[in-house]
């Protein structure tokens, strides 16, 4: 919990920060294996984008709720739930586009 005292403080980030952290081996590892969620994330965000269109848009085109898109783009990064081929169907569909899985 956050207390009045606290404030926010922005944490300074630089290259040289990326490359340190990219030699340590188990970052690397784990920054792969998040690899192919943030690519599927990033597909949802462009999707929606090229379409011009916000996630209560979505919403009303998918026929559910502005909270329901967020947990859906946000859920790609989360174990604890997955998105159904169905669902990732109407969202693909919703921006006007077609759902492509590919294995490469």
């Amino acid at each position: 919990m956050i207390k009045k005292k606290d404030k926010y403080a922005p944490v300074p980030h630089s290259r040289q920060d990326d490359e340190k952290l990219f030699a340590n081996p188990q970052f690397k590892k784990a920054w792969d294996a998040l690899e192919e969620e943030y690519a599927a994330l990033s597909e949802l965000f462009q999707a929606r984008k090229e379409a011009g269109l916000t996630q209560e848009q979505v919403a009303q085109i998918m026929g559910t709720t502005k909270s329901a898109i967020s947990r859906l783009e946000s859920s790609i990064r989360s174990d604890s739930h997955s998105p159904s081929f169905s669902t990732l169907r109407k969202y693909a569909h919703a921006c006007g586009k077609k759902l492509l899985i590919k294995m490469v």
